[in-house]
């Protein structure tokens, strides 16, 4: 079964950090960018954060620049997104996808969701005091 299984949201206070991850299953990820989005209640889906399947480029939604930071691990098979300084704002579920990328030449910057091939189920991220 081919899948993306995030993990590592909860509830955590402002100012404090989580990690998520994004662990493939059934594929590789060493060809794909992956994208991370979030959802908060009654708001548009919003691509926050993604990385080129070589790992060499990123790139950050202006809300969560120098707060997040995106990474991946093609021998683990998963990609991370650290989140500090977390903001009320932040609270959303998160998502992670991934798009077909064997050449890194994808610009995921333009967050496009319908272009990835393979979701996950998502995983709540709460901010609150």
């Amino acid at each position: 079964q081919l899948q993306l299984v995030e993990s590592g949201g909860g509830l955590v206070q402002p100012g404090g950090s989580l990690r998520l991850s994004c662990e493939a299953s059934g594929f590789t990820l060493d060809y794909y960018a992956i994208g991370w989005f979030r959802q908060a209640p009654g708001k548009e889906r919003e691509g926050v954060s993604c990385i080129s399947s070589s790992g060499g480029s990123t790139n950050y939604a202006d809300s969560v620049k120098g707060r997040f930071t995106i990474s991946r691990d093609n021998a683990k098979n998963t990609a991370y997104l650290q989140m500090n300084s977390l903001k009320p704002e932040d609270t959303a579920i998160y998502y992670c996808a991934a798009v077909s990328d064997p050449r890194a030449h994808y610009s995921c910057s333009r967050y496009v969701a319908y272009e990835y091939d393979y979701w996950g189920q998502g995983t709540q991220v709460t901010v609150s005091s």
